[in-house]
Protein backbone atom coordinates (compact mmCIF):
# COMPACT_ATOMS: atom_id res chain seq x y z
CA UNK A 1 0.00 0.00 0.00
CA UNK A 2 2.83 2.37 0.77
CA UNK A 3 4.38 1.62 -2.63
CA UNK A 4 1.13 2.44 -4.40
CA UNK A 5 0.95 5.83 -2.70
CA UNK A 6 4.52 6.59 -3.70
CA UNK A 7 3.86 5.63 -7.36
CA UNK A 8 0.66 7.71 -7.50
CA UNK A 9 2.41 10.76 -6.05
CA UNK A 10 5.25 10.40 -8.56
CA UNK A 11 2.83 10.11 -11.50
CA UNK A 12 0.90 13.18 -10.40
CA UNK A 13 4.13 15.15 -10.11
CA UNK A 14 5.17 14.21 -13.67
CA UNK A 15 1.75 15.12 -15.15
CA UNK A 16 1.71 18.54 -13.47
CA UNK A 17 5.21 19.43 -14.62
CA UNK A 18 4.76 18.39 -18.28
CA UNK A 19 2.79 21.49 -19.50
CA UNK A 20 5.23 23.89 -17.86
CA UNK A 21 8.20 22.11 -19.36
CA UNK A 22 6.83 21.91 -22.90
CA UNK A 23 4.77 25.16 -23.11
CA UNK A 24 7.30 26.86 -25.36
CA UNK A 25 7.19 23.95 -27.78
CA UNK A 26 3.38 23.90 -28.20
CA UNK A 27 1.99 25.68 -31.36
CA UNK A 28 0.12 28.94 -30.83
CA UNK A 29 -3.65 28.85 -31.39
CA UNK A 30 -4.49 31.14 -34.31
CA UNK A 31 -6.46 34.29 -33.49
CA UNK A 32 -9.76 34.79 -35.32
CA UNK A 33 -9.44 37.75 -37.74
CA UNK A 34 -12.70 39.59 -38.42
CA UNK A 35 -13.82 39.93 -42.03
CA UNK A 36 -13.42 43.52 -43.25
CA UNK A 37 -16.76 44.48 -44.81
CA UNK A 38 -16.39 46.97 -47.69
CA UNK A 39 -20.11 47.27 -48.49
CA UNK A 40 -22.75 49.07 -46.51
CA UNK A 41 -26.40 49.33 -47.46
CA UNK A 42 -28.34 52.43 -46.56
CA UNK A 43 -29.22 55.98 -47.50
CA UNK A 44 -27.00 58.34 -49.42
CA UNK A 45 -27.05 61.94 -50.66
CA UNK A 46 -25.77 62.94 -54.08
CA UNK A 47 -24.83 66.10 -55.97
CA UNK A 48 -24.03 66.50 -59.67
CA UNK A 49 -22.74 69.09 -62.09
CA UNK A 50 -22.49 68.63 -65.83
CA UNK A 51 -22.70 69.81 -69.41
CA UNK A 52 -25.52 68.87 -71.78
CA UNK A 53 -25.09 68.80 -75.56
CA UNK A 54 -28.70 69.47 -76.61
CA UNK A 55 -30.57 68.95 -79.88
CA UNK A 56 -34.06 68.54 -81.29
CA UNK A 57 -35.33 66.58 -84.27
CA UNK A 58 -37.63 69.09 -86.01
CA UNK A 59 -39.26 72.51 -85.61
CA UNK A 60 -42.93 71.92 -86.42
CA UNK A 61 -45.70 74.53 -86.58
CA UNK A 62 -49.35 74.20 -85.55
CA UNK A 63 -51.61 76.91 -87.00
CA UNK A 64 -54.27 78.25 -84.63
CA UNK A 65 -55.88 80.73 -87.05
CA UNK A 66 -58.14 78.70 -89.34
CA UNK A 67 -58.67 81.75 -91.59
CA UNK A 68 -55.01 81.77 -92.65
CA UNK A 69 -53.76 79.37 -95.31
CA UNK A 70 -50.22 78.27 -94.43
CA UNK A 71 -47.79 78.33 -97.37
CA UNK A 72 -47.50 74.90 -98.98
CA UNK A 73 -43.83 75.56 -99.73
CA UNK A 74 -43.00 76.18 -96.08
CA UNK A 75 -39.73 74.52 -95.06
CA UNK A 76 -37.32 74.74 -92.13
CA UNK A 77 -33.82 75.27 -93.53
CA UNK A 78 -31.87 75.20 -90.26
CA UNK A 79 -32.39 74.69 -86.53
CA UNK A 80 -30.13 74.57 -83.49
CA UNK A 81 -30.00 74.84 -79.70
CA UNK A 82 -26.97 75.67 -77.60
CA UNK A 83 -25.40 73.40 -75.01
CA UNK A 84 -26.25 73.97 -71.37
CA UNK A 85 -24.84 73.54 -67.87
CA UNK A 86 -26.87 71.81 -65.16
CA UNK A 87 -26.76 71.37 -61.38
CA UNK A 88 -28.52 68.56 -59.56
CA UNK A 89 -29.05 66.91 -56.20
CA UNK A 90 -30.81 63.82 -54.91
CA UNK A 91 -31.27 61.17 -52.28
CA UNK A 92 -30.94 57.42 -52.74
CA UNK A 93 -30.73 54.00 -51.11
CA UNK A 94 -28.11 51.29 -51.67
CA UNK A 95 -30.08 48.03 -51.45
CA UNK A 96 -27.28 45.53 -52.10
CA UNK A 97 -23.71 45.73 -53.33
CA UNK A 98 -25.06 45.68 -56.90
CA UNK A 99 -28.46 47.44 -56.75
CA UNK A 100 -29.35 51.01 -55.77
CA UNK A 101 -32.09 53.58 -56.37
CA UNK A 102 -32.29 57.37 -56.15
CA UNK A 103 -34.51 60.33 -56.99
CA UNK A 104 -32.89 63.44 -58.45
CA UNK A 105 -33.80 66.98 -59.40
CA UNK A 106 -31.77 69.35 -61.54
CA UNK A 107 -31.90 72.80 -63.10
CA UNK A 108 -30.64 73.23 -66.67
CA UNK A 109 -29.42 76.75 -67.40
CA UNK A 110 -31.07 78.82 -70.15
CA UNK A 111 -29.79 78.08 -73.68
CA UNK A 112 -30.57 79.90 -76.92
CA UNK A 113 -32.38 78.13 -79.78
CA UNK A 114 -32.86 79.26 -83.38
CA UNK A 115 -34.65 78.17 -86.56
CA UNK A 116 -34.95 79.56 -90.09
CA UNK A 117 -37.92 78.85 -92.35
CA UNK A 118 -38.70 79.88 -95.94
CA UNK A 119 -41.64 80.02 -98.33
CA UNK A 120 -42.63 81.45 -101.75
CA UNK A 121 -46.42 81.86 -101.56
CA UNK A 122 -47.72 85.24 -100.39
CA UNK A 123 -44.15 86.58 -100.49
CA UNK A 124 -44.17 90.34 -100.99
CA UNK A 125 -42.26 91.21 -104.17
CA UNK A 126 -42.18 87.56 -105.31
CA UNK A 127 -39.13 85.34 -104.85
CA UNK A 128 -38.38 83.72 -101.50
CA UNK A 129 -39.27 85.04 -98.05
CA UNK A 130 -37.75 83.94 -94.75
CA UNK A 131 -38.74 83.79 -91.08
CA UNK A 132 -36.07 83.58 -88.41
CA UNK A 133 -37.07 82.34 -84.95
CA UNK A 134 -35.07 83.07 -81.82
CA UNK A 135 -35.70 82.23 -78.17
CA UNK A 136 -34.35 80.83 -74.92
CA UNK A 137 -35.04 77.48 -73.29
CA UNK A 138 -34.40 76.33 -69.72
CA UNK A 139 -35.73 73.33 -67.85
CA UNK A 140 -36.01 71.49 -64.56
CA UNK A 141 -35.82 67.69 -64.65
CA UNK A 142 -36.95 65.23 -61.96
CA UNK A 143 -36.10 61.53 -62.30
CA UNK A 144 -36.48 58.27 -60.38
CA UNK A 145 -33.43 56.13 -61.21
CA UNK A 146 -32.28 52.53 -60.78
CA UNK A 147 -28.64 51.40 -61.15
CA UNK A 148 -26.72 48.15 -61.40
CA UNK A 149 -23.20 48.29 -59.92
CA UNK A 150 -21.09 45.79 -61.86
CA UNK A 151 -18.41 44.91 -59.32
CA UNK A 152 -15.44 46.75 -57.84
CA UNK A 153 -11.83 46.55 -59.02
CA UNK A 154 -9.07 48.71 -57.48
CA UNK A 155 -11.79 50.85 -55.81
CA UNK A 156 -13.49 51.53 -59.19
CA UNK A 157 -17.10 50.41 -59.77
CA UNK A 158 -18.62 50.59 -63.27
CA UNK A 159 -22.40 50.98 -63.39
CA UNK A 160 -25.35 51.25 -65.73
CA UNK A 161 -28.82 52.61 -65.02
CA UNK A 162 -32.12 53.98 -66.26
CA UNK A 163 -34.55 56.63 -65.06
CA UNK A 164 -38.01 58.04 -65.74
CA UNK A 165 -39.72 61.22 -64.62
CA UNK A 166 -40.85 64.67 -65.70
CA UNK A 167 -39.31 67.80 -67.23
CA UNK A 168 -40.62 71.36 -66.89
CA UNK A 169 -39.69 73.34 -70.02
CA UNK A 170 -39.62 77.14 -69.94
CA UNK A 171 -39.60 79.13 -73.18
CA UNK A 172 -38.93 82.85 -72.89
CA UNK A 173 -38.01 85.79 -75.14
CA UNK A 174 -39.32 83.92 -78.19
CA UNK A 175 -39.79 86.02 -81.32
CA UNK A 176 -40.07 85.79 -85.11
CA UNK A 177 -38.53 88.14 -87.66
CA UNK A 178 -39.95 87.95 -91.19
CA UNK A 179 -37.73 88.98 -94.12
CA UNK A 180 -39.51 89.70 -97.40
CA UNK A 181 -37.82 89.57 -100.78
CA UNK A 182 -38.72 93.25 -101.41
CA UNK A 183 -36.77 94.31 -98.31
CA UNK A 184 -39.77 94.60 -96.01
CA UNK A 185 -39.83 93.01 -92.55
CA UNK A 186 -42.39 91.77 -90.08
CA UNK A 187 -42.10 90.82 -86.44
CA UNK A 188 -43.98 88.68 -83.94
CA UNK A 189 -43.63 87.76 -80.28
CA UNK A 190 -44.86 84.99 -77.99
CA UNK A 191 -45.57 85.12 -74.28
CA UNK A 192 -43.27 83.27 -71.90
CA UNK A 193 -44.62 79.87 -70.92
CA UNK A 194 -43.77 76.70 -68.99
CA UNK A 195 -45.08 73.20 -69.76
CA UNK A 196 -44.45 69.72 -68.30
CA UNK A 197 -43.40 66.66 -70.29
CA UNK A 198 -42.45 63.08 -69.57
CA UNK A 199 -38.68 62.49 -69.50
CA UNK A 200 -36.51 59.37 -69.44
CA UNK A 201 -32.79 58.64 -69.27
CA UNK A 202 -30.14 55.92 -69.50
CA UNK A 203 -26.86 56.10 -67.54
CA UNK A 204 -23.38 54.60 -67.72
CA UNK A 205 -20.26 55.48 -65.78
CA UNK A 206 -17.70 54.74 -63.08
CA UNK A 207 -17.64 55.41 -59.34
CA UNK A 208 -14.37 55.73 -57.38
CA UNK A 209 -14.25 54.98 -53.65
CA UNK A 210 -12.50 57.94 -52.02
CA UNK A 211 -13.31 56.64 -48.53
CA UNK A 212 -15.73 54.17 -46.94
CA UNK A 213 -18.59 56.69 -47.28
CA UNK A 214 -17.58 59.02 -50.15
CA UNK A 215 -17.70 58.11 -53.84
CA UNK A 216 -16.89 60.22 -56.92
CA UNK A 217 -18.75 59.52 -60.16
CA UNK A 218 -17.89 60.18 -63.80
CA UNK A 219 -20.89 59.40 -65.98
CA UNK A 220 -22.59 59.76 -69.33
CA UNK A 221 -26.37 60.13 -69.60
CA UNK A 222 -28.72 60.19 -72.55
CA UNK A 223 -31.71 62.35 -71.53
CA UNK A 224 -34.89 62.51 -73.61
CA UNK A 225 -37.20 65.35 -72.55
CA UNK A 226 -40.03 64.86 -75.04
CA UNK A 227 -41.54 67.58 -77.24
CA UNK A 228 -41.11 71.24 -76.25
CA UNK A 229 -43.94 73.59 -77.26
CA UNK A 230 -43.84 77.37 -77.44
CA UNK A 231 -46.70 79.76 -76.78
CA UNK A 232 -48.62 81.08 -79.78
CA UNK A 233 -46.66 83.66 -81.76
CA UNK A 234 -48.55 86.42 -83.56
CA UNK A 235 -47.42 88.40 -86.60
CA UNK A 236 -47.62 92.01 -85.50
CA UNK A 237 -49.13 94.30 -88.13
CA UNK A 238 -50.53 91.39 -90.17
CA UNK A 239 -54.13 92.17 -89.22
CA UNK A 240 -56.89 89.89 -88.00
CA UNK A 241 -56.31 87.33 -90.74
CA UNK A 242 -52.59 87.01 -90.15
CA UNK A 243 -50.77 83.80 -89.21
CA UNK A 244 -51.14 82.50 -85.66
CA UNK A 245 -49.23 79.38 -84.63
CA UNK A 246 -47.22 77.69 -81.92
CA UNK A 247 -44.06 75.72 -82.63
CA UNK A 248 -42.84 72.39 -81.32
CA UNK A 249 -39.24 71.27 -80.92
CA UNK A 250 -39.81 67.56 -81.49
CA UNK A 251 -37.82 65.00 -79.46
CA UNK A 252 -35.76 67.46 -77.47
CA UNK A 253 -32.86 65.45 -76.01
CA UNK A 254 -29.36 65.84 -74.62
CA UNK A 255 -26.07 63.98 -74.32
CA UNK A 256 -24.95 64.78 -70.77
CA UNK A 257 -21.51 64.43 -69.19
CA UNK A 258 -21.58 64.53 -65.39
CA UNK A 259 -19.32 64.73 -62.36
CA UNK A 260 -21.02 63.61 -59.15
CA UNK A 261 -20.47 62.93 -55.46
CA UNK A 262 -22.25 60.30 -53.35
CA UNK A 263 -22.12 60.49 -49.54
CA UNK A 264 -23.21 57.38 -47.61
CA UNK A 265 -25.08 58.55 -44.52
CA UNK A 266 -24.75 55.42 -42.37
CA UNK A 267 -21.68 53.64 -43.70
CA UNK A 268 -19.77 51.98 -40.79
CA UNK A 269 -16.07 52.61 -40.36
CA UNK A 270 -13.99 49.73 -41.74
CA UNK A 271 -12.98 47.09 -39.16
CA UNK A 272 -9.22 46.72 -38.67
CA UNK A 273 -7.88 43.15 -38.26
CA UNK A 274 -6.07 42.14 -35.07
CA UNK A 275 -2.28 42.31 -35.25
CA UNK A 276 -0.41 38.99 -35.46
CA UNK A 277 1.04 37.98 -32.07
CA UNK A 278 3.92 35.53 -31.68
CA UNK A 279 5.81 34.17 -28.72
CA UNK A 280 9.29 32.81 -28.43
Amino acid sequence: MGKLKVLALAAATVIMTLPAANAADLPLMPRMTPVVEDFASGWYLRGDVGVGVQQFQSFDHTATNTGFVWPASWNIDSKSVNSTVFLGAGIGYQVTNWLRFDVTGEYRVSARFKAVGRYTEFCSGGGVCFDTYDGNHSSSVFLANAYLDLGTWWRITPFIGAGVGMAAHSIHDFWDLGLNSDGGTGRGFAANNTAWNMAWAVHAGFAFDVSHNLKVELAYRYLNMGDVKTAVIDCLGCGAGGPLAYYTMKRFDSHDFKLGLRWMLDAPAPVQPYPLVRKG
